[in-house]
């Protein structure tokens, strides 16, 4: 009677998994790095903060935000509404992002006024510039996993000293 020794089929088949493994996490590292800064912030968040005013009052906001982000995470629709007891802002932008840069539009509704949107952006942070109809802002987004915040900082032409809120995703 002899015995061969067989290497089971799976164990053979265990360098093929392993080769088409690597291949897909490859590629999936790839699918990453192509994503743009965008890709996560997709759907809807809401959450509150506050607004300070430049006589020196604060007020609670509330706040909601949807942002629809194109496939590669490059191109950016954002709308955000907030309302505290006395004042109201609704932002919508247009932001498309290219090589560390973003560009686009903004408006806001219910002061009527617009202009363009100009700064840098990463997968957490976006530091951006507003201008337009004799206003100027600095915004600064930060995003980790589904938390948000956003600062909103104008440079004069408004009655707003400071808008600082934190958003949570769903």
């Amino acid at each position: 009677m002899s015995f061969h020794l067989m290497q089971p089929q799976s164990a053979l088949l265990k360098p093929a998994v392993l080769a088409a493994g690597l291949s897909l996490l490859a590629s999936q590292g790839v699918a990453q790095r192509a994503e743009g800064p965008f890709f996560g912030l997709s759907g809807y968040w809401s959450g509150g903060g506050t607004i300070a005013l430049t006589n020196g009052s604060t007020e609670r906001i509330r706040c909601r935000a949807t942002y629809a982000v194109n496939a590669t995470g490059r191109a950016l629709n954002q709308s955000l509404r907030c309302a505290s007891d006395s004042y109201r802002l609704e932002i919508s932008s247009n932001v498309i992002y290219e090589g560390g840069a973003i560009s686009g539009t903004w408006s806001e509704a219910s002061h009527n006024v617009s202009g363009n949107v100009s700064g840098r952006a990463s997968n957490t942070e976006i530091h951006a510039g507003v201008a337009g109809g004799g206003f100027t802002a600095s915004l600064s987004v930060r995003t980790h996993g589904n938390r948000q915040t956003v600062a909103i900082t104008p440079h004069g032409g408004t009655d707003v000293a400071s808008v600082s809120i934190t958003l949570s995703k769903g």
